[in-house]
């Protein structure tokens, strides 16, 4: 029976701009442990959008109000699309990280544009955006968000890792969930890929050819960052003004940038990983075969991969999910993740006449 089932329409953005996840997935009404996910796509970012988002941070307050209506209408148009692609004729909710231009919360603000007002105008669904305001209004990071979806949706792993535009782990300790960002990943390596003409170090072949750095990897491992406790996230802010700078400087080729800056992943995510042993790994990254096989080396663990559905669209399920606790008043915060002042349930709610 359908009515012991929810179906929601989960999108992602990423920092690092591969482009938009969309995700439809059923839940159980009363088993948070339990989704199934039914339909997913990638749409990749036209040029003209990757301009657009990647420089939204220089707009003023009228540039920005305008592309939070336009990536909205965008964001509608593209769940539309995918809604008819797949012939989806069951949707409860639509659940929309946006795209993060600001990411300041220790300045007490943190941005995603994307207007949920516009995608339910398109889609005539309810929608469910805005998750991290909220707790960086209760003196929280607003991040990271998916750690409450590794908890009831993946609980049979020790830990979970994603690699995207940043590197984050989540895991149980004390009967309180951990997570934090631990460094870049996709957002400093694309950087520097594009500008050998690609999008992404195709399975790290730019990086596994160039060069190590011995002193650029030294100075990016004792980034202030690394030494603060969790809770703790990353922007592209702290890139810009802490990571470019330091490998500006140098001068070095770009793969030597990769290499060095790979080896830097790869030793930052084996020190965090130590005290595991069944670990989930995820994200755009984990396509990376040099930065995996530099991962499994310094650690000493072998990495098993899940199936690509996972890998690919983990943060868009999981931001379905965070609609789907927040729809029915469950909290989808954790305060032991993003350091708030209590576990809460975010986000806003845009709610359609009906859903389809």
């Amino acid at each position: 029976m359908n009515d012991d089932f929810v179906f929601a329409i989960g999108l992602m953005s990423g920092t690092s701009l591969d482009g938009l996840d969309l995700v439809y997935v059923k839940f159980k009404k009363n088993d948070n442990t339990f989704f199934e996910i039914l339909s997913s796509k990638t749409v990749a970012y036209s040029e003209a959008w990757k301009i657009r988002l990647q420089n939204a941070i220089d707009l003023d307050k009228e540039g920005i109000s305008i592309l939070d209506n336009e990536y909205g209408t965008f964001l509608g148009k593209q769940t539309k699309e995918f809604i008819d692609q797949n012939t989806i004729k069951t949707i409860n909710f639509i659940c929309s990280h946006g795209h993060t231009v600001f990411h300041q919360p220790n300045q007490g603000y943190t941005l995603q544009v994307g207007d949920g007002n516009e995608i339910l105008k398109i889609t005539n669904c309810t929608v469910v955006n805005d998750f991290r305001t909220q707790d960086v209004h209760l003196g929280g990071q607003g991040a990271p968000l998916v750690p409450i979806g590794d908890k009831f949706l993946f609980s049979e792993f020790e830990a979970c890792v994603n690699l995207g535009g940043f590197a984050n782990i989540s895991y149980e300790q004390n009967k309180q969930r951990i997570a934090f960002d631990v460094c870049p990943v996709n957002i400093v390596m694309n950087y520097y890929s594009k500008i050998l003409g690609l999008e992404f170090d195709d399975k790290g072949n730019f990086a596994r050819t160039g060069t190590l750095h011995k002193q650029l990897l030294e100075e990016l491992n004792t980034l202030h960052f690394y030494a603060l406790p969790p809770p703790k996230s990353l922007g592209l802010e702290w890139v810009q003004n802490h990571v470019f700078p330091l490998v500006e400087k140098h001068q070095l080729s770009p793969k030597d940038i990769l290499r060095t800056f790979t080896e830097h992943v790869a030793q930052q995510i084996s020190e965090i990983i130590k005290p595991f042993k069944h670990i989930l790994f995820t994200g755009g990254g984990v396509y990376n075969d040099f930065l995996l096989k530099r991962i499994e080396n310094i650690s000493r663990k072998n990495i098993t991969l899940p199936s690509d559905d996972i890998i690919n669209y983990k943060e868009a399920l999981i931001f379905a999910f965070l609609g789907f606790l927040k729809i029915q008043g469950q909290d989808n915060c954790l305060s032991s993740v993003t350091g708030a002042k209590k576990n809460h349930s975010s986000g806003k709610i845009f709610k359609a006449n009906y859903s389809n």
